[in-house]
């Protein structure tokens, strides 16, 4: 089955413009959580792309008192290792915004892998479905920490799991990540331009492209890119 891609996605010229258009969405999809239930729930994830939107959200004025903040994946590394998604997070966003702590739920990696991710499972299954997640795609086609061919791909009941990649790291599995209300995915630079077509407009198949999860309905899903991740489309 393939989709019109105008109908999921966003192009803007730039990674910049997209990244903070990316975060414009989200701001605007958590405050209509907030005015419906006085409480908003956000998992984001890591990687080079998003820091340009942590920045944006640092900057612009929001009830952060209301909102949880989670994460996708998370390497298991030391809070304040460079390739800690926790860090590049608090550096540039919550910190400087001044984000509640109680309100900053982030995976206790230094519990060991399987503790932290039994841990993370049920600090995050109170809020869910989470509001908005936040999602990234490698030049592999994967996101958060499923990789292509992962068995964890298959698993519809668990909420977190251990990916063991080359620095193991804890995710979250397709359950919460289909269950979301809402789906943002932030893509750019020309690396993403052939994994794009493919998630977008291939045949379905997660376990190959493990992007295509839960963001290929245009009525919970929306793809930020610029113009060099559009070129195939």
């Amino acid at each position: 089955m393939s989709f019109d891609p105008m109908n999921l996605v966003q192009r803007y010229p730039d990674a910049k413009s997209a990244a903070e258009s990316c975060g414009a969405r989200i701001l605007a999809l958590l405050n209509a959580a907030i005015v419906e239930r006085g409480i908003a729930s956000v998992a984001i994830s890591g990687g080079a792309s998003p820091r340009i939107m942590f920045e944006f959200f640092a900057r612009s004025p929001f009830e952060w008192n209301k909102v949880h903040v989670f994460w996708v994946d998370e390497r298991c590394v030391p809070r304040t290792d460079p390739q800690s998604n926790f860090k590049l997070a608090n550096d540039a966003w919550l910190r400087p915004a001044r984000v509640p702590a109680d309100n900053i739920h982030r995976v206790h990696t230094e519990l060991g892998h399987a503790i932290a991710a039994s841990r993370y499972a049920e600090e995050i299954r109170p809020f869910l479905p989470l509001d908005v997640i936040h999602r990234g795609m490698g030049a592999d086609g994967h996101t958060a920490s499923l990789f292509p061919g992962d068995p964890s791909i298959h698993d519809r009941t668990g909420l977190t799991a251990v990916a063991h990649q080359s620095t193991p790291r804890i995710t979250l599995l397709p359950a919460v990540l289909e269950s979301a209300t809402n789906t943002v995915i932030l893509a750019t630079g020309a690396d993403k331009a052939e994994p794009l077509h493919a998630v977008l407009q291939g045949r379905y198949n997660p376990l190959k492209y493990p992007a295509q999860i839960a963001s290929r309905d245009p009525a919970k899903a929306t793809w930020f890119i610029d113009e060099a991740a559009a070129a195939k489309l």
